[in-house]
């Protein structure tokens, strides 16, 4: 089923501009109300572009009279100067919006944007991409968003979207194969997934025919073992490990079907872009 990520679109967008304007903002009510301006969000270096819905939420919710006009195509890259859309409208509500706009823009894009570079460097294997549940509180969908603008694939939404049977689960359940039945007479229809740390475990994985195995911070001699010895139709992610863009590479070439990179949403880097009044 195709992902809403627009669900919490409204409700994140006012809890932003809730806590930047508590009563009022002092600064901009300095400027006559019937003032007009235009603008423009400059991007200070090359991006993938990525938040618009939010980026117009956010300019409607403060004054509907703002026009927006968009010059760079969602998930579009842009250069250093380039221009990425116009506004014109109410001056406050112009710069009043300034701030959160630019927040929505410059984490999404910053997320798109690593998300992109790391496509790039394993589309040579058939490894996949994906995101984590290591995003910001409050733009988990926001972020999950950008990471699908920018080539990548989503992992879980949330803890009701599919199993993911770790350690302590299997603890407390007391052993994989109890977990397992447990996992396919609750929910039949959800993806089963269980993580290993060892290639013991993953052996004992293999007996419980999950749809995943999550091989958790193994070396790549042990990945390469792994992808040669589990059959279809279970898939192998791997994850942890990936300290530098070789890290990545290398993992990708064990032939791995799913590389999990926390950092894509959790270290995003906000790209540099600037409202600037005419």
């Amino acid at each position: 089923m195709p992902i809403d990520y627009l669900k919490t679109l409204q409700a994140t967008v006012t809890a932003a501009i809730a806590e930047d304007i508590i009563d009022e903002d002092i600064t901009a009510n300095l400027i006559s109300n019937s003032s007009e301006a235009t603008a423009q969000i400059v991007a200070r270096e090359a991006a993938i572009i990525a938040g618009r819905p939010w980026v117009d939420e956010v300019f409607r919710q403060i004054d509907e009279a703002i026009q927006v006009t968009w010059l760079v195509e969602e998930g579009a890259q842009c250069q250093a100067n380039d221009n990425v859309l116009t506004l014109s409208g109410p001056a406050r509500g112009i710069l009043t919006a300034e701030r959160t706009a630019l927040n929505f823009l410059q984490t999404l894009s910053g997320t798109a944007t690593t998300t992109r570079r790391y496509v790039d460097l394993i589309a040579h294997t058939g490894g996949s991409l994906l995101d984590t549940r290591k995003t910001l509180p409050g733009l988990r969908y926001a972020q999950k968003y950008a990471v699908n603008i920018g080539g990548g694939s989503n992992h879980r939404m949330g803890l009701s979207d599919a199993f993911l049977i770790k350690e302590n689960h299997i603890a407390a359940a007391g052993s994989i194969a109890n977990a397992v039945d447990q996992a396919r007479t609750r929910h039949p229809d959800r993806r089963l997934e269980i993580e290993v740390e060892t290639l013991d475990q993953l052996r004992e994985a293999v007996m419980a025919e999950p749809d995943w195995i999550m091989l958790d911070n193994f070396s790549l001699a042990d990945m390469r073992t792994a992808v040669s010895t589990v059959n279809d139709p279970i898939k192998l992610e791997a994850s942890g490990g990936v300290e530098s863009d070789e890290d990545l590479v290398a993992i990708a070439e064990t032939g791995v079907d799913f590389i999990s990179v926390g950092a894509l949403t959790k270290h995003c880097r906000a790209v540099d872009l600037s409202l600037l009044i005419d």
